[in-house]
């Protein structure tokens, strides 16, 4: 398998399956923009390893996987169409190898049904899901000032918390209850409302507690994209933009998630790239 075989692999899985992400991957030069599919296909496939029904033993599935990383990342090497664009990307961007094995271990934890406690715990699931993303991809969109990586594990938090209140009867239906048990006992909702076909009042309030965190989220990470380099910043711009729409999509619906999956429509992904592209002159 040829590098460039490999970054190709890379772009069809970005372009097909990365809905809010592939948009802002578009204002990247081009060597950047395979660097971030190439981190999106190592992501969505250990995503995708524990959410496979069709898979028997889907520990056994992400142990072999995290065999593959220790493999490819020690220049042992591995059959998978993904690896040489992965460790052409982790060494030309100097990616820190340890994100990568916590990714791992956040989709591991998706393994069984759970019930999230309070809020540190949620953090911790966040951080292991998502903030590792963007503290890997911000070393390809580059940056200086060490304070980058605090405000990319804040702005990971946000997007995961978005993610949440979104998926909350997808995620109820699989018996993943990522509302901290204790908001969900502070605004009375019951397990059950989380999978009914309308949202009660109490899940609405509860809804919009979470979204107000993941605004303040939002808020605390906006300096990143003045931190990373010129070049880089209409993209994160742009892909901050599309999530924060979502979350207030969600919002504008009164947190009518429960019947419908809501989404930013592509016509508003590319206002959004255009808006960036403008701001970031």
């Amino acid at each position: 398998m040829s590098l460039a075989e490999s970054y190709a692999f890379c772009e069809r899985i970005a372009r097909t399956q990365a809905k809010n992400f592939y948009y802002s991957f578009l204002l990247l030069p081009a060597a950047q923009r395979r660097a971030m599919c190439a981190i999106y296909a190592f992501m969505r496939y250990c995503d995708d390893l524990s959410d496979d029904d069709r898979v028997s033993d889907r520990a056994a599935g992400i142990e072999r996987w995290k065999r593959e990383l220790e493999a490819a990342l020690s220049g042992r090497g591995s059959a998978h169409v993904l690896w040489p664009a992965f460790i052409d990307t982790v060494q030309r961007y100097h990616i820190p190898h340890k994100y990568f094995f916590e990714m791992i271990e956040g989709v591991s934890s998706d393994l069984q049904p759970r019930q999230i406690r309070n809020f540190a715990e949620l953090y911790d699931y966040c951080y292991h899901v998502a903030s590792v993303v963007g503290l890997t991809v911000i070393h390809i969109f580059g940056f200086d000032s060490p304070e980058a990586l605090q405000l990319a594990e804040k702005c990971g938090v946000a997007f995961q918390l978005t993610n949440i209140i979104r998926d909350v009867k997808e995620d109820a239906e699989k018996d993943r209850i990522y509302l901290p048990q204790e908001d969900v006992a502070r605004f009375g909702v019951k397990v059950e409302g989380l999978r009914a076909a309308t949202v009660s009042s109490e899940l609405r309030d509860l809804l919009a507690f979470e979204a107000q965190r993941a605004r303040k989220f939002y808020s605390d990470s906006a300096p990143l994209i003045g931190m990373v380099d010129r070049r880089s910043r209409a993209s994160l711009h742009a892909l901050i933009g599309i999530y924060s729409r979502l979350l207030n999509r969600i919002i504008d619906s009164n947190y009518e998630v429960l019947a419908q999956r809501v989404r930013v429509p592509a016509w508003e992904k590319c206002w959004i790239l255009a808006r960036s592209v403008m701001f970031n002159r």
